[in-house]
């Protein structure tokens, strides 16, 4: 090997701080660390994720805060209206502080509207403390874990005497409004370790809190303490002055509770205190705040419909999949329409991969624990993987073990076995960049109460792909492998997309910064040329490297995670996987992990709730049902259905014995693109009446013209639904 040390190409730091973000997007986290921390020292927008209801307020000029001027006087000298921030940003440091802020030096700041990224996570965060002021109003005793503001909405744990009832929300909610109209006033108090035990001694998760300041604070927890001072925020009675509730938290919040004008709580549910089993299980109530009330009934009326569409429900009535019971939890069966729309779902991607020069390969689904020890996997990833199956011991009539067994593991990952084909012999400089690419099926031990339908599941098929090339390829291989992830995409029909770039989480990472550094800049430089916007995410990396994922927003303005493309620059070191340079001396290559889809299930799951069920014709399960007017017209409609399926479409004859007007709504009910109705009318002239999906409905339509209709529009792959002007 001429370097152990990869020689990725130098680009500039630079590219991560002309990031442009989106517009509509939502904070994540009300504290951030800035993205650019991994290359120098440069802030820069907070982290964000999607929110498809409330757009975020323009940008403004900074305002100056005196010295020894609060950020609400400041604002107000400046013409800054009471209604348009909620905290305000220290451009410096980026970050938020309250409206009472009082800095001891001069410094600039930006007015943050309550529309915004950041207002709308301080809105919530503020909202979860009323609920909790009320809670323990109405049921004192209760004890209080974290109220983190979370994507379009908040949430508190708690652990009360009893289980919370759909009646206690009713109430709960009631006492919010009365603090809410009260018009408290959110302050922020400085106090020391040994000062906030001792008033919240009563608190023990609080107590809990407080002794992990400074260490590993989980993302959630990261409202209430951080490596910083400890701080309380107290709820004071704008009328008395005195203090009416207070909690543990780093705020910032809003001025009063006055400006929460929207809110409402969910739902409630069963929380382990910070995610462990082996913890206490608490209460957690889910609620939503908005800063308008449209801005509310807008979320609620998108919630509504995504019920109507959700993939499990329609999954069944359509019989695309189950989750049988005796198979377990997010182990998914697909029925035999299931089967259609996924095997053409495989079909096109694995033709579009053969166009792009991918090879394909094949592994098996358990390995011997040895492999997963050579790629760490069982380091940091055990957790997320199927317990070891002990296997091959060989022990004597005596009882005497002859042969030590082995641990075998179900794979919850492709690439290790990828790298073993990729090492299986000498490699030239010639092969790469070499695309190896599966539809691997992987398994992952998540937990029962995280099992969700097909987007979170224990049994997968990844379309994993592993690109091995050298170094000075890598910038143009991400371009192309980027362009072909968009393009792929889009060929299902999905449109409206952003980036997100995942950093290296310091506590959890292998690899040298230098090469991290180096890495991220050339992965923000790709995703900013594509001209998407570019969301940080930092620390969510994982261990092997930092990567860019997919994010799509669907037909309801949601947001879900498609591909990935992660580099690794530890796995070809581990494995030592080597290629002959042109100038005849031994290199590493660079590896490229990406899984287009995420996983088959995942993509099948967005796609049905992207189409509400009506997938587009080239995909749809069941792509032509002929509908005979009687019994009689069975016979003749059985000789087109046999025209249509001799040139590959998916056609049935509804032989039920239901009349004709029910046959056509079984067809609606069942999301077929193309009815074709035959009467005694039509046989005679040799025709069909043609109706789709939208009601509408092309009579005495040639039988033979009606087939190259149906082929060719299916042939086209458009993905609208066909209706009665895409053949006048």
């Amino acid at each position: 090997m001429s370097s152990s040390r990869m020689a990725l190409p130098f680009v500039s730091s630079s590219a991560l701080r002309s990031i442009r973000l989106d517009p509509r997007i939502q904070a994540k986290n009300l504290v951030y660390r800035p993205l650019a921390s991994t290359v120098d020292s440069a802030p820069t927008d907070q982290e964000t994720t999607v929110s498809a209801i409330s757009p975020a307020a323009p940008d403004v000029a900074t305002v100056k805060v005196a010295s020894g001027t609060s950020a609400a006087d400041a604002l107000a000298a400046a013409g800054v209206s009471p209604n348009d921030a909620v905290v305000v940003r220290d451009v410096a440091s980026g970050l938020l502080h309250d409206l009472a802020w009082v800095p001891d030096a001069d410094v600039e700041v930006e007015p943050v509207s309550p529309r915004s990224p950041d207002g709308l996570a301080v809105l919530r965060h503020s909202t979860a403390h009323v609920l909790a002021q009320a809670v323990q109003a109405l049921y004192p005793g209760t004890r209080l874990g974290i109220g983190p503001p979370i994507e379009n909405g908040f949430y508190y744990d708690f652990l009360p005497s009893r289980p919370f009832t759909p009646e206690d929300l009713g109430a709960i909610e009631k006492k919010m409004a009365e603090i809410i109209k009260s018009g408290q006033r959110f302050v922020r108090r400085p106090i020391t370790d040994d000062e906030a035990r001792v008033e919240l001694a009563d608190e023990p998760f609080k107590l809990e809190l407080i002794d992990l300041k400074g260490s590993a604070v989980p993302d959630e927890a990261s409202v209430e303490v951080g490596s910083d001072g400890l701080t309380m925020y107290d709820n004071v009675d704008a009328r008395t002055g005195e203090r009416a509730w207070t909690d543990l938290c780093r705020g910032p919040h809003l001025p009063t509770t006055r400006r929460i004008p929207a809110f409402t709580l969910m739902r409630t549910a069963a929380a382990y205190w910070r995610g462990s089993e082996k913890n206490p299980q608490l209460q957690r109530i889910y609620g939503t705040a908005w800063a308008s009330r449209d801005d509310l009934k807008a979320y609620l009326a998108q919630l509504e419909e995504a019920a109507k569409r959700d993939h499990r429900k329609i999954g069944t009535e359509l019989d695309l999949f189950s989750f049988p019971e005796e198979i377990g939890p997010g182990l998914p069966v697909f029925h035999p329409k299931g089967g259609v729309l996924r095997k053409e779902m495989e079909d096109y991607a694995r033709r579009r991969h053969e166009e792009e020069g991918y090879e394909f390969v094949y592994s098996p689904h358990i390995t011997k624990g040895v492999l997963f020890e050579i790629s760490k996997h069982l380091e940091w990833y055990a957790e997320s993987m199927y317990p070891p199956m002990h296997l091959d011991a060989e022990v004597g009539p005596d009882g005497e073990l002859r042969k030590q067994g082995q641990d075998y593991y179900l794979k919850p990952m492709n690439c290790p076995m990828h790298c073993l084909i990729y090492r299986a012999r000498g490699r030239s400089y010639r092969e790469l960049p070499l695309r190896l690419f599966e539809f691997g099926s992987v398994y992952r031990y998540e937990k029962s109460g995280v099992v969700h339908g097909l987007t979170r599941v224990r049994g997968m098929t990844q379309d994993d792909a592993h690109i091995y090339c050298a170094p000075e390829q890598l910038r143009d291989e991400l371009r192309s492998l980027l362009t072909f992830v968009l393009g792929l995409l889009r060929d299902y029909g999905l449109e409206d997309f952003y980036l997100e770039l995942s950093t290296k989480d310091p506590e959890k990472f292998v690899g040298r910064d230098e090469d991290w550094e180096v890495a991220t800049a050339t992965l923000a430089e790709v995703a900013a040329e594509s001209g998407l916007d570019l969301v940080p995410d930092p620390g969510g990396a994982a261990f092997y490297g930092p990567k860019i994922s997919v994010q799509v927003r669907d037909a309801i303005g949601r947001a879900w995670q498609m591909s990935t493309i992660q580099l690794d620059f530890n796995l070809p070191q581990l494995f030592e996987l080597e290629y002959q340079g042109s100038d005849g001396e031994r290199h590493r290559p660079v590896m490229i992990h990406r899984a287009l889809f995420g996983s088959i299930e995942r993509f099948v799951a967005v796609l049905t709730e992207h189409y509400a069920g009506a997938f587009p014709a080239w995909l749809a399960p069941v792509q032509v049902v002929l509908i005979p007017v009687t019994d009689q017209q069975v016979p003749y409609l059985q000789g087109v259905a046999a025209k249509l399926t001799d040139r590959g479409v998916r056609a049935e004859v509804d032989e039920s014995d239901d009349r004709m007007q029910k046959k056509i709504r079984t067809a609606q009910r069942a999301k077929v693109p193309f009815m074709l109705i035959g009467g005694a009318t039509d046989e005679e002239a040799g025709a069909v009446s043609f109706r789709y999906r939208d009601g509408e409905q092309r009579n005495g339509v040639d039988v033979d013209a009606a087939v190259e209709e149906v082929v060719e529009f299916i042939a086209r792959r458009v993905n609208p639904s066909p209706t009665a002007a895409d053949f006048s």
